[in-house]
């Protein structure tokens, strides 16, 4: 049960959970107030059970700031909607799990796809986070078009500005890079030695193909042109309402061709949810007939 508040702040009884150990004051109605936040910056619905998580990477920032209360870290943002911290507040609360190939059955249908394409091919990657599914959809380009891979579009977007600088870089640890083959490493990436030792850095042509750019999906202008050929928003939709979900499969039905496809996760299901699009095969869909594309 929450306690009465004091003058000076909340009573302990209104602190979350166990505070041993706890360095911060933090309450219930922060964390209501945390949910709040980053689901009208990002559209994300932070579980309830999230209390752990959001005390544990928010507290980073607070002690950076020198505050010692979350109820003044959330005013802060609260009344300057335009204030740097508030890049700080979403990127700490992004999840980015990510891999090479990560669900590598999408990568044959995205093959398959582009051999039937005769125009340059335009992917779009929404969610691209540290950047493994962006080089992954430019390594099967270049595996499958060869020399046309060259004229093709990828547009690498994500809210979380730290994980896309280190996409950006492309620079991963060499464990990582050493679960591809043997030819895709010798193709691809570039194995570090004395300082950079343990790391493996992407080629100079793989990485030309991509665009970063910083982008939040729950902002009204996009800044976009289609159409796309290809659009992945795989594990992101999870973390969404349903109205949130809606609206962006709207969104993305508006810019993608007319035989584009659209690559979800693995758990993600949209059937039901929107007319826009029609599924095609196990997590991809493509686009409804009768959805007008962006011009």
């Amino acid at each position: 049960m929450v306690g009465a508040r004091a003058l000076s702040g909340q009573a302990d009884a209104d602190v979350v959970g166990d505070t041993s150990g706890r360095d911060l004051v933090f309450t219930d109605r922060d964390f209501v107030r945390i949910r709040g936040l980053i689901h009208a910056r990002a559209g994300i619905a932070l579980a309830e059970h999230k209390t752990e998580m959001a005390y544990s990477r928010l507290a980073r920032r607070l002690r950076a700031l020198r505050l010692t209360r979350f109820d003044d870290y959330l005013g802060l943002l609260e009344t300057s909607p335009a204030h740097p911290e508030w890049e700080h507040f979403v990127n700490a609360l992004t999840t980015n799990l990510t891999a090479f190939f990560r669900e590598a059955y999408h990568f044959p249908l995205l093959a398959a796809h582009a051999r039937n394409r005769r125009r340059p091919l335009a992917v779009w990657c929404c969610a691209a986070s540290t950047g493994e599914e962006a080089y992954s959809i430019a390594m099967t380009l270049v595996e499958t078009l060869g020399e046309r891979a060259a004229s093709a579009s990828i547009l690498a977007s994500d809210i979380d500005t730290r994980a896309l600088a280190r996409a950006q870089a492309g620079i991963y640890p060499l464990a990582e890079v050493e679960k591809l083959s043997e030819t895709r490493r010798k193709r691809f990436f570039q194995r570090g030695s004395g300082t950079r030792a343990g790391l493996a850095r992407v080629t100079p042509a793989l990485r030309s193909m991509i665009e970063f750019r910083p982008l939040n999906l729950r902002t009204h202008d996009w800044d976009l042109s289609g159409p796309f050929d290809a659009i992945f928003c795989r594990n992101l939709m999870i973390y969404f309402d349903q109205a949130t979900q809606k609206a962006l499969l709207d969104r993305f039905a508006a810019l993608i061709a007319p035989d584009g496809l659209l690559f979800a996760g693995h758990s993600e299901n949209f059937s039901g949810l929107t007319s826009a699009f029609t599924l095609r095969s196990h997590t991809v869909y493509e686009r409804a007939a009768r959805v007008r594309v962006a011009s």
